[in-house]
């Protein structure tokens, strides 16, 4: 009975909490730890959602929709977006260039041409310049092992849809053996998916925006260990 008190307090406390920030940037950012106690277990598709509105039709979307999963709630769920808030917060700092977003219990990492890994035209070797971001993340990673990560590939719409659907899927694969044969990160904890040019976020008939759409998604979310443990700390409280 104490602890379903204390547990009905801090969904009480999250929805004050929650209602304070809504129109603050820190809401839409880091500090989502606020929602996970009462967003629930359905928010997973959001997050598969914004990488990809056809998840489970191309690439290696059913592997992407099986990692997401959904989301965890209650004081779990704050442990869990406590630990996320702060891997995105020094993801943020480092590497102040990428695009990085807190959705459900998840961290979104967009890297487009303007903002820092990006590839030759017609190319998927990764470049110097990508590399050096690529390996900051590397190292953020390694600080947080208990996560799994998803590497998504994106194209312009530029050239046919067949060899655009290739060449995202050549470039996301990039990504994913850098941090795996460059950075010796366990390969178990990544997934690969590509959409080609079918998944644009910007116009694709000015330059800006197919430098927008010419992009890798990547999306780190905690894995089984992260959430099993948030869960027996929950329960000793």
């Amino acid at each position: 009975m104490k602890t379903f008190f204390k547990q009905l307090t801090l969904v009480a406390l999250t929805l004050v909490i929650i209602t304070g920030l809504n129109s603050c940037e820190a809401a839409k950012n880091a500090n989502n730890k606020q929602k996970g106690a009462v967003i629930g277990t359905a928010g997973g598709a959001i997050l598969g959602a914004i990488i990809g509105n056809n998840v489970g039709k191309k690439g290696d979307g059913g592997a992407l929709g099986a990692v997401i999963g959904g989301v965890v709630g209650g004081t779990a769920g704050v442990l869990i977006g406590n630990k996320m808030d702060k891997q995105a917060q020094k993801i943020e700092q480092e590497i102040p260039g990428a695009k990085v977003e807190r959705i459900d219990d998840g961290i979104l990492v967009t890297f487009d041409e303007n903002s820092g890994v990006h590839f030759e035209t017609n190319l998927y070797n990764i470049t110097p310049a990508s590399a050096t971001l690529l390996h900051k993340l590397a190292g953020i990673l390694q600080e947080y092992p208990d996560t799994n990560v998803l590497v998504v590939g994106h194209t312009d719409s530029v050239g046919s849809s067949s060899y655009n659907m290739t060449l995202s899927e050549k470039r996301a694969y990039a990504v994913t053996n850098y941090f795996i044969q460059n950075k010796g990160l366990n390969s178990s904890r990544f997934t690969t998916s590509w959409f080609g040019e079918s998944q644009p976020i910007a116009d694709n008939s000015t330059a800006n925006g197919r430098a927008k759409n010419r992009r890798v998604n990547i999306a780190i979310v905690p894995n089984k260990k992260m959430v099993e443990d948030a869960k027996k700390e929950a329960a000793k409280n």
